[in-house]
């Protein structure tokens, strides 16, 4: 675990200088309303839960005072670094945490923080992904790991591909892609593995595209969109992940606390909206889903399915 503190009287990051241009690779979703939800004070205690580009923590630096303090968590040691840069010289504390918001309670009561008061998940995965090397992409001829963590030694989407039976491939597919076509790729996927094993992400989505009948392959979404993104919640235990985080964050706040989630599919959605109307202690934010302007989709359109909830502790 890695962890970063510095101030607006502590010095630039090393290996960093003011004038240094930045070089964005995402376009935050959401941004103004997530913060208002949040209904920020100049002394909350913050947690983005999920730095990515730190766009919606570089906003909420700028609502906190000296007595606040920021503290953003990332399983990718680039999005450390890219938030020790963009977070130099804003006026709260800054606590920067590598690892996964799952283990949110540990990873802050290793730094003495043990209550916050609001804090955002921001599940779209950053744009800066794309780039990672890391098979994310199917338009790139990348390894096939799909893992948050540049270094991880647990499940990928390499070993899933090859050694997973075919039922299962198609469960997962499936359920968490929510693919209609997922019998015939996992069988696709099976036929291929047994004359050549999958190592890279391009060759995957070859395969995919191929299984699929012909009218599918010209949609508005790639025909492999729906499968990378079960095999990226599956090597990531994205919804475990998810329920525990957000149990966690719950526990930590106190009345008045608050919480705001930005989902990109309906399967975290659903999870979510019902995680949030089981809290017996707690009133929603807004009754009803709040989804990007007109202006935000046409500006950027991987926005489109974004959704925003938010749920505020009333009791304890």
């Amino acid at each position: 675990m890695r962890t970063r503190q510095f101030s607006s009287n502590n010095p630039m990051p090393a290996g960093h200088h003011p004038k240094t241009p930045m070089v964005f690779g995402h376009t935050t979703v959401l941004l103004h309303e997530a913060i208002e939800f949040l209904a920020l004070k100049d002394d909350d205690v913050v947690v983005d839960a999920t730095l990515g580009g730190a766009g919606h923590s570089a906003l909420i630096a700028q609502k906190l005072s000296k007595s606040g303090m920021l503290i953003g968590i990332d399983a990718d040691r680039e999005a450390i670094a890219r938030g020790e840069h963009m977070l130099a010289s804003v006026a709260p504390r800054v606590v920067l945490l590598e690892g996964n918001f799952r283990n949110m309670r540990q990873l802050l009561a290793q730094n003495g923080i043990t209550q916050i008061t609001k804090i955002l998940f921001d599940l779209g995965w950053s744009g800066f992904q794309l780039t990672a090397n890391r098979g994310f992409s199917f338009l790139a001829d990348e390894p096939l790991a799909m893992t948050y963590a540049a270094e991880s030694t647990g499940l990928t989407a390499e070993k899933i591909v090859n050694t997973w039976e075919e039922s299962s491939l198609a469960d997962v597919i499936w359920g968490w892609g929510e693919e209609r076509y997922a019998k015939r790729i996992a069988q696709a996927i099976v036929e291929r593995r047994e004359k050549q094993p999958f190592l890279k992400s391009r060759d995957l989505a070859e395969v995919v595209k191929n299984s699929v009948p012909a009218s599918y392959r010209f949609g508005r979404l790639h025909p492999a969109t729906k499968t990378f993104q079960a095999l990226r919640i599956a090597v990531n235990d994205e919804l475990g992940a998810l329920e525990t985080g957000l149990s966690d964050a719950w526990g930590m706040l106190p009345v008045g606390g608050r919480i705001a989630v930005i989902t990109f599919h309906s399967i975290e959605d659903r999870l979510v909206k019902q995680w949030m109307k089981a809290r017996k202690d707690g009133r929603l934010i807004e009754k009803k889903v709040v989804t990007p302007s007109e202006q935000e989709i046409l500006e950027n359109p991987r926005s489109r399915s974004a959704k925003l909830r938010g749920i505020e502790k009333i009791s304890v």
